[in-house]
C-alpha cells in the first residue's frame, strides 16, 4: 500500500514528518496511529496498510523520533508539546474528527487529546496502556530508554533488540526479529546503527517525578467516547487489575488480552487485527 510523506513546521520550528495513506476515498474516515516512547511510525508498517483499505491513515513520527527532527531542548519531550504537534498535524491535513490507535505513550496521547478535545476523537484503541502504569514496567523502560548502544551490523542490532524484548515477544521467528530491528534502528553519520529516537528522551523520563501521575480523572473525562483496550497477557505495564478497574469505571469499554505478548502487542496478531477491524467499523456512536 503506497503512502505519501507529509511534513510541516511545528510552532517552535521543528520539521515533523508523518506517513499518510490516502485510503479508499477522499471521504474515508481517518485513523491516526501513535507509537510508543522511543519508537517511531514504522511500528505500524503492517497495521497501517491493512487499515488503509477502508480508512485514511495518518502515522506520525512524534518529535525526536524517526524522520521528525530532534528537539534541541529536550524539555519539550512532554505531553503538552506532543498534543500541540498532533493538533497542528490534524489541522494541516484537514482531519477534523479521527479515531486513534495508540501504543503505550501513543495511548496516553490519545487519552489526553480526547479529554481535551472530545469533539475531535471518534474512538480510541489503547494498546497495553491505561490511566495507571505498573511501576515494574515503568522502571524497566526508565532503565533502558535511550541507552541502547550503537551496533556495527544489522545482526548485532537484531541481537540487541532481542535481548531487551525477548520476554515481551516470545516465539518470534529470526526473520521477524530482523524486521523489527529495521523498524527500530537507523544508520548514523558514522555508519553505525543506532535506535531511531533521540537518546535524550530517556534522560527526560528518568528526571520525571515518581510515581507516574494518576490519570483516572482523565479516564473519566473520556465520557462516551468508545474505547477498545488491548492488554498483553505478559504485560508488566498494564496490569490485569488496572484493566478491570478501567472496565468498572467505563462500563461500555471493550477489552481483550493478547496471548503470548508483553508490552506491547505488535498489532499484527490476527486477533488484534480482527478486534480493531470490528471496533473501528462500528460507527454507531461516532
Amino acid at each position: 500500500m503506497e503512502y505519501a510523506e507529509y511534513a510541516f513546521e511545528s510552532h517552535d520550528h521543528l520539521r515533523l514528518v508523518s506517513r499518510v495513506y490516502r485510503g479508499a476515498s477522499a471521504s474515508a474516515p481517518v485513523v491516526v496511529c501513535l507509537h510508543g516512547l522511543t519508537r517511531n511510525g514504522r511500528d505500524f508498517e503492517e497495521l497501517a496498510p491493512h487499515l488503509a483499505e477502508r480508512y485514511r491513515v495518518i502515522v506520525p513520527d512524534v518529535r525526536g523520533r524517526g524522520l521528525s527532527q530532534r528537539d534541541p531542548d529536550p524539555d519539550n519531550y512532554k505531553m503538552p508539546v506532543y498534543l500541540r504537534d498532533l493538533e497542528a498535524l490534524l489541522d494541516g491535513l484537514g482531519a477534523q474528527r479521527v479515531a486513534i490507535v495508540g501504543s503505550s505513550m501513543g495511548g496516553l496521547m490519545a487519552m489526553a487529546f480526547a479529554a481535551a478535545r472530545p469533539g475531535r476523537v471518534a474512538r480510541i484503541v489503547l494498546n497495553d496502556v491505561g490511566p495507571e502504569l505498573d511501576p515494574v514496567g515503568l522502571e524497566r523502560i526508565r532503565a533502558h530508554a535511550g541507552r541502547s548502544p550503537a551496533a556495527a551490523t544489522w545482526e548485532e542490532a537484531t541481537a540487541g533488540l532481542r535481548r531487551i524484548f525477548a520476554a515481551a515477544w516470545p516465539d518470534l521467528t529470526d526473520a521477524k526479529w530482523a524486521t523489527l530491528a529495521r523498524r527500530c534502528y537507523r544508520a548514523n553519520d558514522a555508519g553505525l546503527l543506532e535506535p531511531d529516537a533521540d537518546p535524550m528522551i530517556g534522560e527526560v523520563l528518568r528526571r520525571a517525578a515518581r510515581p507516574a501521575r494518576d490519570l483516572w480523572a482523565q479516564w473519566a473525562a473520556l465520557g462516551q467516547i468508545p474505547v477498545l483496550a488491548l492488554r498483553g497477557e505478559l504485560s508488566d505495564f498494564l496490569s490485569a487489575q488496572t484493566l478491570a478497574r478501567m472496565q468498572q469505571e467505563k462500563p461500555g469499554l471493550l477489552t481483550a488480552t493478547v496471548p503470548r505478548r508483553g508490552h506491547t502487542p505488535l498489532l499484527d496478531e490476527p486477533e488484534c487485527l480482527d478486534l480493531i477491524d470490528r471496533f473501528l467499523a462500528d460507527r454507531g456512536q461516532d
